[in-house]
């Protein structure tokens, strides 16, 4: 059997058992039952071609070989890691639902993820960022006015930019300065927002998006060049093109702003919790990788300015 057939017949019968689960039970979005599919579907594959065509038969023999493939393939850490997470979190389903006759999976360890530090501006390059955007309305007319509120609601909330493309107007408290967004799971959380990118905002509204909005763009808050609502490649593009008109910035996108933001919180002295609300992180752990990123930071000036160092 080669992998584009697709695992046999009771693996494909209990795997469409527990998509139905992810996207009824768990309200996953379609991106993340696609990739607990997809890392389960090389589950499959790996067990028939150790003779174990039923999920009733898997053993955690058969997961320690299958993470191990993987390791022999060049699999990244975080991928193996990853696929880990998702075969303890199907095992335990198939012993929970009856459909094995125990966890094979509790026992399964992960391989520990190398965590790269986020890369984040400085505060001079941030203000260089925006500095040069503001400078640009003239020339570029509606075009910068959104520019300019996209980069300061980016730096301003931390918020995704899928986050940032599904902003409609009504989520925004303009006399509050607080937005409502609508993160992973469409769980939403309120995040305020500092009165530059209020004023940034305003000027977009009142005078930028009048005269590009048409009959397709509805309520969304960013519009594309023809009027629909803009999407992630184009705020992308937004970012990279910007930042490369600041001297010696790196080449970040969005979530570089992103990670910029919550490393400037915690340097301004945010407890991590409201941080991790601010993020909407899940886990308090990853907003926590930014407390080392901040540390970093802290002995990088150290070594510069003190005479000992």
């Amino acid at each position: 059997m080669t992998e584009s057939e697709g695992p046999g017949e009771a693996w494909s019968a209990v795997l469409a058992a527990y998509e139905q689960h992810l996207r009824a039970e768990r309200d996953l979005s379609a991106h993340s039952v696609r990739a607990y599919l997809t890392d389960l579907e090389s589950l499959a594959l790996h067990a028939e071609r150790l003779g174990v065509h039923d999920p009733r038969e898997l053993s955690i023999r058969t997961l320690r070989s299958w993470l191990a493939n993987l390791q022999t393939l060049g699999r990244a850490r975080t991928t193996i890691a990853r696929r880990a997470t998702s075969a303890r979190v199907f095992t335990l389903w198939l012993a929970r639902t009856g459909r094995a006759p125990a966890d094979a999976g509790a026992l399964l360890a992960s391989p520990k993820a190398h965590r790269e530090l986020p890369v984040a501006l400085s505060e001079v390059e941030v203000r260089g960022l925006l500095d040069t955007t503001a400078a640009s309305l003239v020339d570029d007319g509606p075009r910068g006015l959104r520019d300019l509120a996209i980069l300061e609601v980016l730096y301003a909330t931390g918020i995704r930019v899928g986050e940032l493309v599904g902003l409609d107007i009504d989520d925004l408290d303009r006399r509050r300065r607080v937005v409502r967004v609508f993160g992973k799971g469409r769980k939403e959380r309120s995040v305020p927002y500092g009165l530059p990118a209020s004023e940034a905002i305003e000027l977009w509204l009142d005078r930028g998006r009048p005269s590009i909005a048409n009959d397709s763009s509805g309520a969304a808050v960013f519009l594309g060049v023809r009027g629909s609502r803009i999407d992630q490649r184009a705020v992308r593009r937004i970012v990279h093109e910007r930042l490369a008109a600041v001297d010696g910035a790196p080449d970040l996108g969005p979530h570089g702003l992103r990670h910029t933001a919550a490393t400037h919180l915690l340097e301004g002295g945010a407890d991590l919790r409201s941080v991790q609300e601010i993020l909407g992180h899940a886990s308090l752990g990853t907003t926590q990788i930014y407390t080392h990123v901040s540390n970093e930071r802290l002995r990088a000036a150290y070594k510069l300015a003190h005479p000992r160092a």
